[in-house]
């Protein structure tokens, strides 16, 4: 979903958007330390990424490290090419799950990852985030936590219009009315950007699909249920009810993430629905921090059947043809003690993998806090989807339904295509 300043938290845990390719790979230096006995550790990150490692790897002095990070469009190509052609960097950028290119799922079966299962942090990761983790029972992906999706908010706006976070769907659109009738945008959107088109929809179905149906995603993969006969109906037409009802920003289509974050961090637009992981971008635009807050985007009209997404971030992987797997597998072990995973978590604004006494939970995600210990939180949902294609074509219906270019039963049926291809 990446460049370390304006789009730098494209990662988005798992959502593998296309963004613009943003030129060459940006180095970050690398650490000295004691040595590992077979050279610096090549890796390659996304800029996600950048801050925690950039903390990390100077404190690890068992090896050296050639470290860069790249946009995520770059990575889904060059990276995969290299793990391919046996010249992958030792330890790289791994997605959660399955339905990108560079998806745990995908490379693990290709036999292109490392078993991690032998690490002693894989035994604290819960029941419900296994499948992120692992494929045939093994683990072989390192990530330090989940993220949430939900409405990042001006806190100033929504007093200007005498407002508070709601809590169920009704409440949300009389939020964005009044907030309209201010003379604001009630809603940025940054569409042109593609892996932002995703963000909404993913939003509303924890509530429209899987408070109903937790079985979901495992009768897609049976074959007995489908997009177009479920939840995500109502998703995509509540997306377009709030086009409708003209709480977006003028062309969508033509905004961008960054274009995006400025406007409700400057106070032109009071939300944006977002991941947390990008709240540091937020933050970076405001003139006071404090301005903003965060709360769960309600997807329904009863309060107690509201769900919220919840995926696994972005993490690492260690390349099973390198030249220094055992070097790699004891830098992943080091990241996986409690203390790095709070440190890695705290860094990006994501809810610790484990949590111990010194954790430390951003203040802002306190409202998900409630959903994710409650089982209403489910994973974001091209997590388990079951190839690379599925996802942009979401982000594709996306934009032509906001662009008016198809319709919901159409935007379905393409999905629907999609997900059943071998």
């Amino acid at each position: 979903m990446t460049s370390s300043t304006g789009l730098s938290r494209r990662g988005f845990l798992g959502l593998t958007g296309g963004v613009a390719a943003m030129g060459a790979l940006a180095a970050c230096g690398g650490t000295s330390g004691s040595g590992g006995g077979g050279g610096s550790l090549r890796l390659v990150g996304v800029a996600d990424q950048q801050k925690p490692l950039d903390l990390l790897i100077k404190e690890y002095t068992k090896s050296k490290f050639n470290a860069s990070y790249a946009p995520t469009d770059q990575v889904q190509t060059s990276v995969r090419t290299q793990l391919g052609a046996g010249n992958a960097p030792d330890v790289h950028v791994v997605y959660p799950g399955n339905g990108s290119a560079m998806s745990m799922a995908q490379i693990s079966q290709a036999g292109l990852l490392a078993d991690l299962s032998g690490q002693s942090w894989t035994q604290r990761i819960p029941a419900g985030l296994k499948p992120a983790f692992q494929n045939g029972g093994k683990t072989y992906i390192y990530s330090a936590g989940s993220s949430v999706i939900g409405a990042v908010y001006n806190k100033k706006v929504f007093q200007e219009a005498g407002v508070e976070p709601p809590t169920t769907w009704s409440g949300f659109l009389d939020v964005c009315e009044k907030i309209k009738k201010k003379g604001k945008v009630p809603i940025a959107l940054g569409a042109q950007t593609q892996w932002v088109t995703q963000l909404i929809t993913y939003a509303l179905v924890p509530s429209t699909v899987y408070a109903e149906n937790p079985q979901f995603d495992e009768q897609m993969k049976a074959g007995s249920a489908s997009f177009a006969g479920s939840g995500w109906a109502d998703a995509f037409e509540m997306y377009l009810e709030l086009q409708k009802r003209g709480y977006f920003n003028d062309n969508p289509n033509g905004t961008t993430f960054e274009q995006q974050t400025a406007m409700v961090a400057t106070g032109k637009a009071a939300m944006a629905i977002q991941v947390s992981a990008v709240l540091p971008d937020f933050r970076k635009s405001a003139a006071d921090a404090a301005d903003l807050g965060m709360f769960p985007v309600p997807g329904a009209d009863d309060a107690g059947q509201v769900w919220i997404p919840a995926g696994v971030v972005v993490g690492l992987g260690v390349s099973a043809r390198g030249k220094n797997v055992d070097e790699a597998k004891a830098f992943i072990e080091f990241l996986g003690e409690q203390r790095n995973m709070n440190r890695w978590s705290e860094a990006v604004a994501c809810v610790p993998l484990s949590r111990d006494s010194t954790s430390k939970i951003d203040p802002v995600l306190e409202p998900f806090l409630p959903f994710i210990d409650g089982n209403k939180a489910v994973p974001f949902m091209d997590q388990a989807w079951p190839n690379a294609e599925v996802q942009p074509a979401h982000f594709a219906v996306v934009q032509e339904l906001l662009g008016g270019k198809t319709t919901v039963d159409a935007a379905l049926k393409k999905l629907d295509e999609t997900y059943r291809k071998n």
